[in-house]
């Protein structure tokens, strides 16, 4: 039985060595990826007058769509920290002469917010190497190796990491029984030979590396196949085991951008709605960003401080959700509420990213990234040099009997 697993965490870990290995090294950046990206490109996040009176965000959102028709702003901050850029995300709309979306080139765009200028632009997400589209770059690349989706919108990037996540979890469970041979020998799997160096000093890193942050690997490739198979496989299956409050985007058939209505409900009508009912639900925090899905027809508006649409400590941000067509409210996802099932739900990202601990808890993310693309080198070293040994072992036995068959 030990070979038959020791078989399977070889080759569940080759197979997935270069893709945990590019997670790995990709996530250790992006724990960073807002202040980087900061860093990098301040025309998206600084804005250039230094003083004045600024305009609503409602006000800058409705100037993105008249400089470009082209774009419906899908979403837009509704709190902006001071000496900060309006910086929204857009979406093409359907040219009608074609029927067919427009090409506008970008998806983000800044805006100064006192006069309304157009800072910069970029496409979000674009392969490509260049100073404004790094981080998009790595950020995409960490949870979808940059795989297009089909002509029917079908992400092949998410479903195929989703997946590498999947074989990560059992191989993850597997290496823990092989890792204890024997139960009086236990000290050596967390053990480090550091003065025996090369191949010991390898095999140490990889199984006793692993094992000192195991309960941490276990999370990440639990949470990693949440993240990409969220409705797919983990909602389901945690259904088996606690009752779910129904996502309003699970109770609804999404439809092609191009065949995606108009909003029958504006923006300033979602607002004043999701703030009277925050007041009766008790939520504290203002309204810090607003989002549209076409596909879905729906309104969603968060609520967070200013700089912390990713929530920085706990379960996250709570929003409501309102249907584009009627106003009505269509649902919420408020953090710390729900069956233990929906608790469940809610912690994984806070856990991925390491955001449920704030900053400390981010770090220890970005540490956890580069030991994975560690685990990821060392495993293919340990099996190089034992192949090597094979065959080097294999070709000695073949020269013997050679020399044993002469006369």
């Amino acid at each position: 039985m030990r070979q038959l697993l020791v078989l399977l965490h070889r080759w569940l870990g080759l197979g997935t060595a270069l893709f945990l290995f590019i997670a790995g090294a990709t996530g250790a950046v992006i724990s960073w990826d807002h202040e980087l990206d900061e860093w990098l490109n301040p025309a998206l996040y600084e804005a250039r007058s230094r003083g004045g009176e600024p305009m609503s965000p409602l006000a800058l959102a409705a100037r993105v769509e008249q400089a470009d028709p082209r774009v419906r702003v899908t979403f837009m901050p509704l709190a902006l920290a001071p000496g900060g850029a309006f910086t929204a995300f857009v979406a093409p709309r359907v040219n009608p002469a074609t029927g067919q979306l427009h090409e506008p080139g970008y998806n983000q765009v800044a805006l100064d917010p006192v006069t309304g200028e157009v800072q910069a632009r970029r496409m979000w997400g674009e392969v490509s190497l260049s100073r404004e589209n790094l981080l998009p770059f790595l950020y995409k690349l960490h949870y979808s190796m940059h795989i297009p989706a089909t002509a029917s919108g079908v992400e092949l990037g998410l479903w195929f990491m989703g997946l590498v996540a999947i074989v990560w979890l059992f191989d993850t469970l597997i290496a823990l029984s092989i890792s204890f041979p024997r139960r009086e020998q236990w000290r050596r799997s967390f053990a480090f030979r550091w003065k025996a160096g090369g191949h010991k000093l390898t095999f140490d890193l990889h199984r006793s590396g692993a094992m000192w942050v195991y309960l941490l690997v276990l999370m990440l490739a639990l949470t990693s196949v949440a993240m990409n198979l969220r409705e797919q496989v983990v909602r389901p299956v945690v259904s088996w085991f606690s009752d779910l409050t129904p996502s309003p985007f699970a109770l609804r058939s999404p439809v092609a951008p191009a065949q995606a209505p108009e909003p029958q409900v504006g923006p300033q009508q979602v607002l004043a709605s999701a703030l009277a009912l925050a007041r009766q639900r008790g939520i504290d925090a203002p309204a810090g960003g607003l989002f549209y899905s076409p596909e879905f027809g729906l309104w969603g508006v968060g609520f967070y401080e200013p700089g912390f649409s990713h929530g920085d400590g706990g379960l996250g941000n709570p929003w409501l959700y309102f249907d584009a067509r009627t106003g009505e409210p269509a649902g919420a996802d408020i953090p710390g509420t729900g069956s233990a099932g929906d608790l469940f739900l809610q912690s994984m990202f806070p856990l991925h990213s390491g955001r449920i601990l704030g900053m400390p808890g981010r770090a220890l993310m970005s540490a956890m990234g580069a030991l994975i693309a560690m685990l990821s080198v060392t495993g293919v070293l340990i099996w190089w040099r034992k192949r090597a040994a094979r065959r080097w072992s294999v070709a000695g036995a073949r020269g013997g009997q050679a020399l044993a068959a002469q006369p």
